[in-house]
């Protein structure tokens, strides 16, 4: 899809004010509010907006610890990479699951209470998962960029 530039202004003004009237928006645009919210229409219709959300702190929500987990599976085949990605699916602790190239399998965002809560999570649930033949655990110390906002230039 080509965006001009009151598109990616929207975008841009929209990744970090989701919740901005569209007058406001209009007026940071450059545009009537009726052309602004036209675009926003199309912008969603075309699937470039996906949704709304609000952004949580997690430490607030008693989910201070980040952990990735690389995961290896023991076989690489469309049923047990399939199986996997239905149970994760449903994990709680899960916040991002990517299957990835390179020397393991899947990469997983979780956040939990604590290392103790995590340590749970590893050894009552995901080592037990059929397929999973390896992880690999990285906990975060600090966040330094975190900001999920795409750059549109």
């Amino acid at each position: 899809m080509d965006l001009d530039r009151f598109d990616r202004t929207i975008l841009t003004i929209l990744q970090g004010e989701g919740r901005i009237a569209i007058t406001a928006l209009a007026e940071r645009v450059g545009l009537s509010p009726n052309a602004t919210a036209e675009r926003m229409r199309r912008l969603q219709r075309e699937g470039v907006i996906t949704g709304f959300r609000a952004t949580l702190d997690p430490a607030a929500l008693g989910r201070g610890l980040t952990a990735f987990v690389e995961v290896k599976l023991d076989r690489t085949s469309s049923e047990v990479f399939d199986n996997f990605a239905r149970v994760i699916r449903q994990m709680d602790g899960v916040e991002e699951c990517h299957m990835v190239a390179g020397g393991f399998d899947y990469l997983l965002k979780t956040r939990h209470r604590d290392m103790a809560a995590y340590r749970a999570f590893l050894s009552d649930t995901l080592v037990d998962l059929p397929g999973v033949r390896e992880t690999r655990t990285y906990a975060v110390m600090e966040a330094v960029v975190e900001s999920g906002v795409l750059p549109l230039a």
